[in-house]
């Protein structure tokens, strides 16, 4: 039941997703776009996390909606540089701001866009003036389509990893262009494969200046051996050295050491067993010495201590240098509040 749920739970959400799209397309709000669209001759090396030695071509970005809030506007972009593989990304705007920072979120597997566009997601990562870009990793969400059900996240995780980290550059590339952003303030917010993904663009591209990861994927043949993401049934097909070699270019224990990134955050959830005691305790080994690290004993215990009412974005906001400098000691404050003291 539990492999089923895995896989079923992002075609529902294409389907969903569908449902808003497709109402608003025949409304005349959304572009009509072609999920094959773009170019064959793209071409690309999935064992390594830089984009040299891919070729990845972008098609036009295509603007599907734009939402007007009284605090931000927030805009469903189509972007792809794959065949058959359309990316919806949303970049939110906080009101009144030029050039804001740009903080990019990635919750890995399985997840989907529902938060994208919620209102209150919407409003507390760009509360103080920063602009917040969201997507979902490939073969998950509306992006897991026309695969037997065999194949799945982890399944293809070289895959998986290597298209995301990729994608994170592209989508770097893209925020670039648009020339409304500060692009020199930047940062990544990662949960899961989604912390995972961040570490690996970080090892890959200087544009990331920090990373804040809640509880990444790593440290491989453990995880494969005792993460509970992994039916048991599968597990033998992924502690194999063929197998393991393909994502040891993704292993946050091989990249996190040698990270140049100039702010990194990890925390750590002790009842989350997704990523398992011992590799929890291995990623926590090799952090750079100027990394900041925080374990909880519980999500309750997360929640209520960082992570209620946005507080949980503050750090990312504060390391990416807020567009005032009077945002900037709200920020600090918010850091300094109850329940967010060394080592909390």
């Amino acid at each position: 039941m539990k492999r089923a749920g895995s896989r079923l739970l992002p075609v529902v959400a294409c389907f969903l997703l569908s449902l808003v799209v497709l109402p608003l397309a025949c409304a005349g709000q959304v572009a009509v776009i072609d999920l094959n669209a773009a170019s064959t001759k793209s071409v690309e090396d999935l064992s390594n996390p830089a984009l040299s030695g891919s070729q990845l071509r972008a098609d036009a970005p295509q603007l599907m909606e734009k939402a007007e809030n009284r605090d931000f506007t927030r805009e469903l972009i189509a972007v792809q540089w794959r065949p058959a593989d359309r990316i919806y990304l949303f970049v939110v705007l906080p009101r009144n701001v030029q050039k804001p920072p740009v903080a990019i979120y990635l919750y890995g597997h399985p997840s989907d866009t529902d938060r994208y566009m919620d209102d209150g997601w919407c409003q507390r990562t760009t509360s103080g003036g920063y602009a917040a870009v969201g997507f979902v990793p490939a073969l998950t969400g509306h992006r897991y389509h026309d695969r037997p059900m065999k194949e799945w996240f982890v399944s293809e995780l070289q895959e998986s990893l290597g298209k995301s980290t990729h994608d994170v550059q592209m989508v770097l590339n893209y925020l670039t262009e648009r020339g409304d952003l500060d692009m020199s303030n930047v940062g990544v917010f990662g949960v899961g494969a989604g912390a995972t993904i961040a570490v690996a663009a970080a090892s890959v591209d200087p544009r990331i200046k920090a990373i804040d990861l809640l509880d990444p994927w790593g440290d491989w043949l453990v995880w494969m051996q005792k993460s509970d993401v992994i039916p048991d049934d599968e597990r033998p097909a992924y502690v194999k050295p063929e197998f393991l070699k393909k994502v040891a270019a993704y292993d946050p224990v091989k990249l996190l050491p040698a990270l140049k990134t100039a702010h990194i955050r990890l925390n750590q959830v002790d009842d989350s067993l997704s990523t398992p005691e011992e590799a929890k305790k291995k990623m926590e080994a090799v952090m750079p010495a100027t990394a900041e690290h925080q374990r909880f004993e519980s999500n309750m215990a997360f929640f209520s201590e960082v992570a209620s009412g946005g507080r949980v974005f503050d750090w990312l906001k504060l390391q990416i240098k807020a567009p005032d400098s009077k945002v900037r000691e709200a920020t600090k404050e918010t850091l300094a509040g109850p329940g967010s003291g060394p080592g909390k």
